[in-house]
């Protein structure tokens, strides 16, 4: 049976179809649990569901098993199961127990994917901008481009040469020399890590990755049944975490690392130049191979000066670095790419040619057109984030000055660290009752991490933007025991 991804140390795991009473008391914590104490615990669980940490159809524990290991009484579980039945969120079975399910309208995919857009609800899950003009613009272009291309047979294993070439002019621009058997032409950044940790990683493997992670790296270490090493990582780690890295992958055998060198999701953490380097050589000297998700690189924010990308460090095979577009352009847009040594991605494309056969070429004459303009998306992408970033941080501060936000040098999200007591889950459950969805910190997390964390993504216009931050506060008052109420004032 695969019962997720096996983490080194303490943490545990969680399976796809039953999980014990000891490891979902750790999940929900029972310190978080407040009055009324089923509602509670309810919460927790659907919490626990809709982002992803208990999977669908997995059996929860008897109530005696799960009361005991919460230190609560059998009736406040049964009221809770009970309620989680009501609202969709759970199934009983005949002879077989309580079973996790997902309400037919409640809009959420358990996957670290964005769930239905629903009317009045702000959703801040992601970390996603809007598309700008431009992306109409190379779809009208692909489309004039399309009918000398409808001789042949439309499959491009690798990808379209002229896509492959202008990455490679990319990577070769920044410093690091790329041809375009090199490249090979993935569905978004995510397909590119997917197929990279595939390319490197065995079952029972030992994965070194940062820690807060990116969500989808979690998905696909479980789903390749990788032994986990988390790393924390912060803003402030510095040469700190390259030390650490390299004591983590010593002490066990590691095979690989997955890193974010450029404005990590969700701190916004960046490595120096001298980290760079003094890190690859640190794996290479060790055989393990570095995944480098640079889907980010390109949203420095207070301008600083590019930096050279991670492979450009180590010999050719040490780092396989992942791209795409969907960040500095348009989540819509799904044209990552993987670059690697000619033999990986003979192996990689193999692979992916088997899962979906071939990637639409109207979307790869689309990104042909993109990366034409993508100095010019990418400058006015910059102005937009800066400004977006500084309004939500600012708001923060007035508004919710009890919480902890360190201002990241670029990307995406704010990691905020919440008021001691405060649970992101409960926290997060409470807002989508406002109004706005979230993705809980412990979602960003190897086992029970983060839960006194937040990720808040400035990508969003700045009225929807101080929106949110009205909605928590509200959230917060709720979770503080005291009545959710309409905020003082607006603040847009």
């Amino acid at each position: 049976m695969n019962s997720g991804p096996l983490i080194t140390g303490p943490m545990g795991t969680v399976g796809p179809t039953t999980t014990s009473a000891e490891r979902l008391a750790e999940l929900i914590g029972a310190d978080t649990l407040h009055a009324p104490m089923y509602a509670s615990l309810a919460s927790g669980i659907q919490g626990l569901v809709r982002d992803g940490r208990l999977g669908v159809g997995v059996r929860l524990p008897a109530e005696r098993e799960l009361a005991a290991a919460l230190g609560v009484s059998r009736v406040t579980v049964s009221a809770a199961y009970g309620r989680l039945r009501e609202a969709g969120w759970a199934d009983a079975r005949q002879g077989s127990g309580t079973w996790t399910q997902l309400p037919a309208t409640s809009g959420v995919v358990a996957a670290w994917v964005p769930g239905g857009e629903r009317d009045g609800t702000l959703d801040l899950s992601y970390a996603a901008p809007p598309g700008p003009p431009e992306v109409a613009d190379a779809y009208a272009q692909a489309l004039t481009e399309l009918p000398r291309h409808l001789g042949g047979h439309g499959y491009t294993p690798l990808g379209l040469l002229a896509l492959r070439t202008r990455i490679a002019d990319r990577y070769t621009a920044r410093g690091l020399p790329t041809t375009p058997e090199q490249v090979l032409v993935t569905c978004g950044a995510g397909g590119a890590v997917s197929a990279a940790l595939r390319a490197v990683l065995d079952a029972g493997d030992r994965l070194v990755v940062e820690h807060p992670v990116w969500p989808n790296a979690l998905d696909v270490a479980r789903e390749l049944r990788a032994r986990l090493v988390p790393v924390s990582r912060d803003l402030d780690s510095g040469s700190g975490f390259v030390t650490a890295v390299h004591r983590a992958a010593r002490q066990t055998s590691a095979r690989a690392l997955y890193v974010v060198p450029d404005f990590s999701n969700p701190t916004g953490a960046t490595l120096s130049e001298g980290d760079r380097r003094s890190l690859v050589i640190s794996m290479q000297q060790q055989e393990v191979t570095v995944v480098a998700d640079e889907a980010l690189a390109d949203l420095a924010l207070d301008d600083q000066e590019s930096l050279t990308p991670l492979a450009a460090h180590g010999r050719p095979g040490t780092v396989l670095s992942a791209g795409s577009l969907s960040k500095a352009v348009w989540a819509g847009v799904r044209i990552g790419w993987l670059r690697a040594e000619p033999d990986v991605i003979a192996r990689t494309a193999a692979a992916a040619s088997r899962d979906h056969g071939a990637l639409s070429l109207v979307d790869q004459l689309a990104a042909c057109a993109l990366l034409d303009v993508l100095d010019v998306v990418v400058a006015r992408r910059r102005v937009q984030l800066r400004a977006q970033r500084d309004a939500l941080v600012a708001a923060l501060g007035e508004h919710l000055p009890e919480w902890g936000v360190t201002v990241p040098p670029g990307g995406q999200s704010l990691w905020c660290r919440l008021p001691a007591g405060v649970s992101s889950s409960v926290l997060v459950d409470t807002a989508e009752q406002l109004g706005l969805r979230l993705a809980t910190g412990s979602r960003f997390g190897a086992g029970h991490a983060f839960d006194d964390m937040l990720r808040l993504p400035f990508t969003a216009p700045v009225p929807d933007l101080l929106r949110a931050v009205e909605l928590l506060v509200a959230a917060s008052s709720a979770c503080a025991g005291r009545s959710p109420s309409t905020p003082r004032r607006h603040l847009v």
